[in-house]
């Protein structure tokens, strides 16, 4: 289950904010890179900031790097796992750390 306290962003916050247009979102969400938190259309489509977190990456990529949509998919996929594997080695050490002291 969602936390309520979480910031939602709708799709229209989020292309007046940050210069994008509602097609890079709609590809963005076509191939899997972000998905919306509500709504069932577009127009009531809301993103959580994590989302709109690697939203915001993968358009990157795609314009400043010229990286297709497929490609962008599969470097998000790598960025996202790298970020878990960083989080659990960090807890992992922490950890260690404790078993160490005591």
């Amino acid at each position: 289950m969602m936390n309520d306290s979480i910031r939602k962003v709708s799709i229209e916050e989020l292309c007046k904010s940050k210069d994008i247009n509602q097609t890079l979102v709609m590809e963005v969400v076509e191939f899997g890179i972000a998905r919306p938190v509500e709504g069932n259309t577009i127009q009531d489509w809301k993103f959580d900031t994590s989302t709109v977190h690697w939203l915001k990456k993968a358009i990157r990529l795609n314009r400043q790097l010229e990286i297709d949509w497929v490609g962008v998919a599969m470097v998000i996929e790598l960025l996202k796992q790298r970020e878990a594997l960083e989080y659990e080695n960090h807890t992992l050490q922490r950890q260690l750390a404790r078993f160490l002291e005591s």
